[in-house]
């Protein structure tokens, strides 16, 4: 259930996500799931944050030139089936990389399943962060990841 997601920021270029799941590919570690997004809109989501939350410290020249190098990477959130050789190779391999519990489980697929989940979610009062999923057939259960910013109170949710 409460798994270790692994982020780090890739350049953006072709062959990039091929060299790094050939690196883990070789180490024997299988990627259960993965999510890319361009960057420069992650980055965006930060200094819509930060500018509700906190005083902006730099000018406004200074973030628009951040969000335009952001461009050139990707943020790749990952789960693997060994977080921790996982952190071993990318670390050996000289990537930047962060990791963070999340909370990883099957669902039924069906329509409303994740309705439900996210409305026992939305009632206990707890936001999610971001959420991402797949389904490798019609008969198969989901895998879905969920970043929520209660960890301990979504993983009781998920108990139930």
């Amino acid at each position: 259930m409460v798994r270790t997601e692994i982020s780090l920021f890739l350049k953006n270029a072709p062959g990039e996500l091929a060299k790094l799941s050939l690196l883990l590919s070789d180490a024997g570690i299988n990627i259960d799931a993965l999510t890319i997004q361009d960057a420069s809109s992650y980055v965006q989501e930060l200094f819509q944050a930060r500018g509700k939350s906190i005083k902006r410290i730099a000018s406004v020249a200074n973030y628009n030139s951040i969000k335009m190098d952001s461009r050139e990477f990707a943020l790749i959130r990952l789960l693997t089936d060994n977080s921790d050789l996982a952190i071993d190779v990318l670390s050996k391999h000289d990537y930047i990389f962060d990791i963070m519990p999340v909370i990883a489980i099957q669902l039924d697929n069906r329509p409303g399943s994740l309705a439900e989940i996210t409305d026992k979610l939305g009632k206990a009062g707890i936001n999610l962060n971001y959420v991402y999923g797949s389904v490798s057939s019609p008969d198969s259960t989901c895998l879905f990841v969920f970043s929520p910013d209660d960890l301990d109170q979504a993983t009781k949710i998920f108990h139930e």
